[in-house]
């Protein structure tokens, strides 16, 4: 491994705060290269419909580049890869273009674990057609989501299983290949939240046997947006409402007016940045991105061990998911204190590790912890032992 977490993060001006940030898993902080990329796209002579040459050329391929990077991320195809405002927009919008293809007493399951992102769209979407909707509950002792869970409420009648890659609250990651092995014997398709999956480790939609996958860049060192990738072949036969004038052709079918093409350029330069991580990574941008990716996973480990241990051995701290498999992310609470005034208190160290349900509502309300939640903790490329070292001692003050 080849890791230099010190140049890394140089390229983070947000750093110079002295702030240590825990709050990836809401929102990573950005490299100067991501802001150079989008200032110096959105400068450049761009044209949406002109008759400039070279402008229609900087635009096409800033959308061309984008759904190439993403693609690269993510090893799907770049023709399936569709742009979208949020993770939330995107799957409303999937999740009404599907529920036109169900009908009363089809069956859609859902989970406890995910984002709300991930569940309320496709429950609106069941209660529009009459289609039934069905819960797999996880382990609060452990926090694991079995595959068996999932298994056990699949049928003839199932359309859709909605399930996160990691878990953005507790980091539980469930067992996606062997869950979509279930899924695909049923018929069923298989749409996967990956938002707080991608940013720790190298996803290959392939390999997962996701029908559907998408992430946030926003949560992954980029611009505010997300993206959704599917086989084209599948996207091919999906309904959308647009305007009569615009393109039906995949993926262009499932984007809305003009793009920014500067959030388009900056996703590209995240993406070329995590390429990066690994000072020894060669090859294609694939190739670097799985390597630079697995060097992520190999330091955040050992930091998450570190931060792990050293926050469970002070005697008020009771944490939250348990999971074999997780990401760097740790939910707790502190004996006596209100988490919302352990995120104050924090605060006022300079260190940023808010307290919230994060969207996980059905998560948290399972947990025993209601609409309120917890503090989360969660790593990000840019985190060292020195700041979870200052985490520590802060919530050991109280």
């Amino acid at each position: 491994m080849s890791y230099d977490v010190e140049r890394i993060r140089s390229h983070f001006p947000s750093l110079d705060t002295g702030i240590a940030f825990f709050d990836g898993p809401g929102g990573s902080q950005v490299p100067d290269v991501v802001g150079a990329a989008m200032a110096k796209a959105i400068t450049q002579a761009t044209s949406n419909r002109g008759v400039v040459t070279l402008s229609e050329i900087n635009a096409n391929e800033k959308v061309a580049n984008f759904r190439s990077a993403v693609a690269d991320l993510l090893n799907a195809d770049p023709k399936g890869v569709v742009y979208g405002r949020s993770w939330t927009q995107l799957t409303y919008d999937f999740s009404r273009n599907l529920s036109q293809t169900w009908k009363a007493g089809d069956e859609i399951i859902v989970t406890n674990l995910d984002h709300d992102s991930n569940v309320r769209p496709w429950i609106q979407a069941a209660e529009s057609v009459g289609a039934v909707i069905k819960w797999a509950k996880i382990d609060t002792a452990t926090g694991e989501l079995a595959t068996s869970t999932i298994a056990e409420l699949l049928s003839e009648r199932t359309k859709l299983v909605a399930v996160t890659g990691a878990s953005n609250t507790i980091g539980t990651r469930p067992d996606i290949s062997a869950i979509a092995r279930e899924v695909h014997r049923t018929g069923a398709y298989l749409y996967l939240d990956a938002v707080h999956l991608t940013p720790h480790a190298a996803i290959d939609m392939k390999a997962l046997g996701a029908d559907f996958i998408g992430f946030s860049p926003y949560k992954l060192l980029g611009p505010h947006c997300a993206a959704l990738a599917a086989d084209p072949a599948l996207l091919e036969n999906l309904p959308n409402t647009k305007l009569l004038p615009s393109t039906f052709d995949v993926p262009e079918r499932f984007e809305f007016g003009t793009l920014p093409y500067e959030i388009m350029a900056g996703v590209t330069a995240a993406i070329d940045f995590v390429a990066s991580f690994d000072n020894a990574a060669t090859g294609s941008r694939r190739e670097r991105i799985v390597t630079s990716m697995h060097s992520l996973e190999q330091y955040e480990e050992k930091l998450f061990a570190h931060l792990e241990s050293s926050l469970t051995s002070l005697p008020k701290v009771r944490t939250f998911g348990h999971a074999q498999k997780r990401t760097p992310t740790i939910y707790f609470e502190v004996e006596g204190t209100a988490s919302i005034e352990v995120y104050h208190h924090l605060a006022a160290a300079k260190i940023n590790a808010p307290a919230s349900n994060f969207y996980a509502l059905e998560l948290s309300r399972a947990l025993g912890l209601g609409d309120s939640g917890a503090v989360r903790a969660g790593l990000a490329p840019y985190s060292t032992v020195a700041e979870i070292d200052r985490l520590v001692a802060a919530v050991g003050q109280l």
